[in-house]
């Protein structure tokens, strides 16, 4: 039987941050049903992993991309038994930092919120979409209008809630190093919002057991499953190959 996959979007994400990538991973005949998750009006991370976990299969792959690695991370350490293999893309693990740096770190994220309130989700969306794709893309039509839309589609409530549990964002450190399922750690060259450097570090505490994979996907931003949907399926093939817990 092959392996279920459950697929976790980022913020404000739905299934078309994922859809260039289904048909690929679909295509090659190595991957079975594959869910993409909702989070719907949740303002928590560990709520977002409950919601998850009530509606997925009862064992399965899981790959989470951005915010939704964040969730990926608080579902296994909700019920580590049911995942077999954990996929973390263009994501982070610290929480929130203390003085000065979470400071502006929340008044950023506060601006955009605002922004979404006075001039309209879209617009937000295309001041946020300025550093979240590879610079060269960003004449791309296609793609930052299917990022646009795509963001479009949520309201700025939704943005607000979502915002609201990245700032509360629980230390995945623990989870870390408590992963015994093989692991892929993922990003983009060029990602502006979740560096290389902080995947190298995010992939130093995974703990032994995991053998966890760091790859890192040449010109590409955060959107890598937009962006480079070929590769991002290549190494996602890799990942699933290994035997699962």
């Amino acid at each position: 039987m092959l392996q279920p996959l459950v697929l976790v979007p980022g913020l404000m994400c739905d299934g078309a941050a994922w859809a260039p990538v289904l048909p690929l991973l679909q295509a090659s005949g190595r991957v079975g049903p594959i869910l993409v998750v909702d989070h719907g009006l949740c303002d928590n991370l560990t709520e977002m992993a409950r919601q998850l976990l009530a509606t997925s299969p009862p064992r399965f792959a899981m790959a989470g991309h951005s915010m939704g690695g964040r969730v990926a991370l608080e579902a296994y350490r909700l019920e580590p038994a049911r995942i077999t293999h954990l996929a973390l893309l263009d994501t982070g693990h610290a929480p929130l930092a203390e003085g000065q740096a979470g400071q502006q770190e929340v008044h950023k994220r506060q601006a955009l919120a605002q922004l979404a309130r006075s001039s309209g989700v879209r617009a937000m969306a295309a001041s946020w979409v300025q550093g979240m794709v590879h610079p060269e893309r960003l004449g791309d039509a296609a793609l930052i209008g299917a990022i646009l839309d795509m963001f479009e589609r949520k309201s700025a409530d939704v943005f607000e809630r979502q915002i609201r549990a990245l700032i509360g964002r629980p230390d995945g450190e623990p989870v870390l190093r408590s992963l015994a399922v093989p692991t892929l750690v993922l990003t983009g060259r060029q990602d502006s919002w979740a560096s290389v450097e902080q995947h190298r570090a995010l992939h130093a505490r995974v703990a032994p057991e995991a053998q966890a994979v760091l790859e890192i996907i040449e010109e590409a931003g955060h959107m890598v499953p937009m962006e480079r949907p070929a590769e991002l399926t290549a190494a996602l093939l890799r990942w699933l190959a290994r035997p699962g817990a």
